[in-house]
């Protein structure tokens, strides 16, 4: 089969496109608009055959994904192309609304009319997989709120997202299943846990806080680091998706979690002891990366926690996580240690492990 995978340039979309061209005889159509986090090196020149090709498109371009899917005939849109960072989000909320949503809406349209004229040639095998994200669902009880057994987001969990980036995700979300009830566009949507790996844009925690000790910085947790996610090993995260988009049911929606739920603080300090078996030389001054743990303000309406009940992906789709927290992080630090070209390069740009987010 063809895909096209909306923002496969970026972290997760560029896994899915390692996996399908490494893992799987599809050929893929990578459409990004490569802003400040799409980076084409995360694909690596090896795996780029001819059954992979690149389109530079920004999704609000009505007239490009047109033109892409007249040229391409995909069988697939896997639509992962999107604003993602929540401290951005805060800080200027505009582009996660054109992105997240208009855009999602000028992927729908193109996506229905070219469905219809599939339907019109006899042709109707086509898939729109929509990629979302557990924040949708806001939050949970911490641990401490609740006794007995604890509370997890599930496919029929009500949508109550608390920052711009979770309500545009939600809004889109909203989007492609009235394009299903309205139109019968072939859907599927998957909700997913935090993730982590390889190829990950140092503004997010994990990358942020393993680049930062290795400089020497100081490593700032939000509030007192008790805030709760579910961690999903990127690559696990990434076959699930191929999974879904090849054996889902249409119209329907899973849940994709890596049975991972860790503290903020405990991800950080398992961050520094990794650090600490694996480069033992420190930057000058650092007697122990965990000396460089600081503890800041709170974000503003930060969820409590995340917890997603990946039940159903497991029973009806057979999917499950391979790696545990352990091993997922310690491969995650051993990439950053030994691919140093990729993200000195992403830092020789303009972000430089700032923090962001500090304007709410």
């Amino acid at each position: 089969m063809k895909f096209i995978v909306t923002g496969g340039a970026g972290f997760i979309g560029s896994a899915v496109v390692r996996h399908l061209l490494s893992d799987t005889s599809h050929s893929v159509v990578n459409l990004d608009k490569l802003t400040y986090a799409g980076n084409l090196e995360s694909i690596p020149k090896e795996l780029c055959s001819d059954r992979y090709s690149f389109e530079l498109v920004d999704i609000c371009d009505s007239a490009e994904l047109d033109r892409v899917f007249a040229e391409h005939q995909p069988d697939v849109v896997m639509h992962l192309a999107a604003e993602s960072h929540v401290d951005r989000s805060i800080d200027g909320p505009g582009n996660f609304i054109q992105t997240n949503i208009v855009g999602t809406y000028a992927l729908l349209e193109a996506a229905r009319k070219y469905w219809m004229g599939l339907n019109g040639m006899g042709k109707a095998v086509f898939r729109f997989h929509h990629i979302s994200t557990d924040e949708v669902y806001g939050d949970l009880p911490h641990p401490d709120e609740v006794s007995g057994e604890l509370p997890l987001f599930t496919e029929t969990t009500s949508y109550a997202p608390s920052s711009p980036y979770s309500a545009s995700k939600a809004s889109s979300d909203h989007l492609v299943r009235a394009w299903l009830r309205t139109y019968g566009l072939p859907i599927i949507v998957t909700n997913c846990s935090n993730n982590y790996g390889p190829y990950h844009f140092p503004e997010k925690l994990i990358p942020h806080m393993i680049l930062s000790a290795l400089a020497g910085k100081s490593l700032p947790v939000y509030g007192d680091g008790s805030q709760i996610r579910d961690w999903l090993f990127v690559e696990d995260h990434a076959r699930a998706l191929v999974k879904v988009a090849t054996e889902g049911k249409i119209g329907e929606t899973y849940n994709i979690g890596g049975h991972n739920e860790k503290r903020n603080i405990d991800v950080v300090r398992t961050l520094c002891s990794l650090l600490e078996e694996l480069v033992p030389q420190k930057p000058k001054g650092v007697h122990r990366y965990d000396d460089l743990i600081t503890y800041v303000k709170d974000r503003p309406g930060h969820d409590v926690r995340y917890a997603i009940d990946a039940t159903k992906i497991e029973k009806e789709l057979d999917w499950k996580p391979e790696e545990t927290f352990e091993t997922g992080m310690r491969k995650t630090v051993r990439w950053y240690i030994d691919n140093s070209d990729w993200w000195e390069r992403v830092l020789s740009g303009s972000y430089k492990l700032g923090r962001i987010g500090e304007k709410g």
